[in-house]
């Protein structure tokens, strides 16, 4: 049953894969509870009281990974930077079971996943309170009719913007030609500058970046990576 005045979201695909291994779902059982940011989905907070950031990472800037997938490069950058504090959301539980394994093996503390839709998370985020926010090969939704499900879009980029300090840097990682066009065509409109002055600056990964396993596969069948920087206007 859904919860009344919750508007319909989607822009992911499936929430779940394969059947999980019996040590993924330990991890679920056992862990993702105690790693939440809080209360975020709408049947336990339907007046979207805004997360309490401070209480939660105890006052650390604060980062944002829309979409995980395996959970890469968000254990990558928590560990790398133990004094900042990283929120991922992603809907897919395999994915989320994937990366409450990584955790447990890097031992890093400074992560909170949300198994969910990015959408409801902002929506009870503090305003201007995220300094950075990744979204790395994000579905692609290739077919024209699918592309108002894609993350950039207004109905996505604004909330986002809402959320991120001024200044911050928006990085978009993709392998799809028209995902840059539309990305490129969007984000500017939801009040980001595009950092790029060379071609170098979209072609060349992000000097601390680790390359995933989505990004592997694009590159073995041939495809592009574009990295892609913004900047929420001051």
């Amino acid at each position: 049953m859904s919860t009344p005045n919750r508007p319909h979201r989607n822009f992911y695909g499936r929430l779940k894969g394969k059947a999980l291994k019996k040590s993924q779902k330990a991890y679920l059982d056992e862990d993702l509870a105690k790693l939440s940011p809080g209360p975020v989905d709408w049947d336990v907070n339907p007046d979207r009281v805004p997360l309490d950031l401070e209480a939660l990472f105890g006052g650390r800037e604060v980062w944002l990974e829309v979409g995980f997938g395996g959970g890469e490069h968000l254990v990558h950058q928590a560990r790398e930077n133990p004094n900042i504090g990283i929120i991922g959301a992603e809907p897919y539980i395999n994915g989320v079971a994937m990366l409450l394994g990584k955790i447990r093996r890097a031992g890093v503390t400074n992560l909170a996943v949300y198994p969910g839709d990015a959408r409801d998370l902002m929506d009870v985020l503090p305003a201007q309170s995220i300094a950075k926010a990744f979204l790395l090969y994000p579905d692609p939704w290739p077919k024209a009719r699918h592309h108002r499900r894609r993350f950039v879009t207004q109905e996505h980029l604004e909330p986002l913007a809402r959320c991120l300090k001024p200044g911050a840097e928006f990085r978009v990682a993709t392998d799809i030609p028209d995902y840059v066009r539309q990305t490129l065509e969007e984000v500017p409109k939801a009040g980001f500058d595009w950092l790029a002055e060379r071609p170098a600056d979209w072609r060349e990964p992000w000097g601390d970046w680790i390359s995933t396993r989505y990004e592997q596969k694009a590159l073995r069948e041939g495809r592009v990576p574009h990295y892609l920087t913004f900047q929420r206007h001051a």
